[in-house]
């Protein structure tokens, strides 16, 4: 297995417009988060991912971007993004973009001219289509932010694609002038210095070229097969990689709704010259009742075979992102774990470990080291995700739902759950701010907060730490081979991880590199008995997040109980 830095990486996902305030306007900015490098040195990852800092509109909280070259002004300037590069390197630090390349804002100049004119130059870098009637778009397919996934245009009579939001046209890649503009527009980047790219919905820039109706889900017809890992997108993708990606020493890591382990293996194999990740949804997008909308966590069978799966099958051939959460997901806490006080900080902690321990690089969303929990929202109006706003509107407001019905669902799924300012402390407005922050700071910022966590030697923040610390020790956590146990039941998750000898000392001991370890994870709020494979009686205790003793074949786990076993 081929040995690299961005495979032994801890990524921390900064979502900026709540990450921190520096000057008071509420919104979260570049000189906050240089403010705070000092806390993520000490955390101790090896990489920032920044969700998008481009000049936006913001429609899409900056995933409706106007100019890849600028940033919004509400975070700084150029300035302050190079100061922020340079302290982050002198810090041992990296930084990863967001590049948002599927889609444009509708105020960016290549669409305003495109819009002008059938035959402007500009016209071909989106995609407009004939209405099927004066009064019908195109097909029948649905936007993911809700309504139809076309916007007619008055100007020429005609309709373009989004399918996000109606101000997010999609580009077209089949026109070799947009991919020179963005292979253009990522070598600028790669040229100051930045480590790489997250690519979001990368899946989705090969479209087919007929676009009949979609079968009908839920409310409209589905784009996906249409859309999604389309004809030509590992074509574009190796040509990408042959113009920009090659030629720097960066990570790349592309958001891939839908993808399977197969087609994760083209898009991420170790010789398929793309990339070098991806991010996989099935583990946290299966449970929908109305369709992302549910208030139902998944069972933990589900969540088994699934990890599994993907941590088989792409075993020496691709490459595993691992996460619970991120700016587009609830907080894991409350979703996979359980945000009662007297569980929250347990559950916290064996999340943690049960992902680190796992095959691949794993991602940590600001906030999760501190075990930050869902928001308690009160009404609609607490929302400012233009997803949930639409999906209240569709499915409640004007849809087929009573809102005692998709009320929870909003509570449990709302990406903004995961937009709440980040908890500094205990003082006003959870330090993120001394204005008025733009998304309220959750009420429970006094109890969870970084200031108390950092001092307090066994919280949630320095188990992050700790597994951090860890895995930089011990080559097992990076590539061993993964294997389930017990995968039927209900309440543990239980595995191993191989890393059989490869002849080579290991840096830290001197020693081979033979080691195993047994991660067992309790996943309920009841005790569990459970039963020790013999080759780990008698192991030490590698971590843990309670007090026990495992040196005895028969245990009682308790509730949200994990713990590392390890032998050489």
């Amino acid at each position: 297995m081929i040995k690299t830095w961005w495979k032994e990486a801890v990524i921390y996902q900064i979502y900026p417009r709540s990450f921190m305030d520096s000057n008071g306007d509420g919104i979260g900015d570049l000189q906050g988060i240089i403010s705070r490098l000092d806390y993520l040195k000490y955390l101790g990852i090896d990489v920032i991912w920044l969700s998008p800092i481009y000049q936006s509109p913001n429609d899409d909280n900056g995933y409706d971007i106007s100019d890849y070259q600028a940033v919004m002004k509400e975070f700084g300037t150029m300035d302050d993004f190079d100061e922020l590069l340079a302290k982050a390197h002198e810090r041992g630090i990296r930084i990863v973009m967001d590049l948002v390349v599927n889609h444009t804002s509708d105020e960016h100049k290549w669409f305003m001219e495109s819009r002008k004119s059938k035959d402007n130059e500009y016209r071909d870098y989106y995609i407009w289509r004939e209405g099927k009637d004066a009064n019908t778009p195109p097909n029948n397919w649905g936007a993911c932010f809700g309504g139809s996934a076309w916007q007619y245009d008055e100007i020429t009579g005609m309709y373009y694609l989004h399918l996000f939001s109606r101000k997010q046209p999609d580009l077209n890649w089949d026109n070799p002038k947009v991919r020179q503009e963005v292979f253009d527009m990522m070598t600028w980047w790669c040229d100051k210095g930045i480590d790489g790219f997250r690519m979001d919905v990368i899946s989705m820039i090969s479209k087919t070229a007929d676009m009949p109706d979609g079968e009908v889900h839920d409310l409209y017809g589905d784009f996906a097969p249409y859309c999604v890992h389309g004809p030509n997108v590992h074509r574009y993708l190796q040509e990408m990689n042959e113009k920009v990606l090659s030629k720097y020493d960066i990570m790349t890591v592309g958001e891939t709704a839908g993808v399977t382990t197969q087609q994760a293996k083209q898009y991420a194999g170790e010789d398929t010259r793309e990339l070098n990740m991806v991010f996989q949804f099935e583990h946290v997008e299966g449970d929908g009742k109305y369709g992302k909308w549910t208030d139902e966590k998944i069972p933990l069978t589900t969540l088994k075979k699934t990890l599994s799966r993907w941590q088989n099958e792409l075993y020496g051939k691709a490459w595993n992102s691992l996460f619970w959460d991120n700016h587009d997901q609830p907080r894991a806490v409350s979703r996979f774990g359980d945000d009662r006080p007297a569980y929250r900080e347990v559950s916290a902690k064996m999340l943690a470990i049960c992902l680190h321990m796992l095959q691949g690089t794993p991602y940590i969303y600001q906030g999760e080291e501190l075990g930050m929990t869902n928001y308690p929202f009160k009404s609609p109006d607490d929302f400012r995700d233009i997803e949930s706003i639409n999906a209240y509107r569709e499915w409640c407001a004007e849809g087929p739902l009573s809102h005692e019905v998709f009320w929870p669902c909003m509570l449990f799924k709302s990406r903004d759950n995961a937009r709440t300012p980040m908890q500094w402390d205990d003082s006003l407005q959870a330090g993120f701010t001394s204005g008025t922050p733009w998304i309220a700071v959750n009420p429970n910022y006094k109890e969870i907060n970084a200031d108390a966590q950092t001092k307090d030697s066994d919280s949630v923040f320095h188990f992050y730490k700790k597994l951090i610390a860890l895995r930089k020790e011990l080559p097992v956590m990076v590539y061993g081979k993964y294997e389930l146990l017990f995968e039927e039941s209900e309440a543990l998750f239980v595995y191993t991880r191989t890393l059989e000898d490869d002849g080579q000392p290991a840096p830290q001991t001197g020693s081979l590199k033979s080691e195993k370890l047994l991660v067992v994870c309790s996943f309920c709020d009841h005790e569990t008995d459970f039963t020790l494979p013999d080759e780990f009686i008698g192991a030490p205790c590698l971590i843990s997040n309670l007090e026990n003793t495992y040196d005895r074949p028969n245990l009682t786990v308790k509730p949200y109980e994990a713990f590392v076993l390890y032998k050489k």
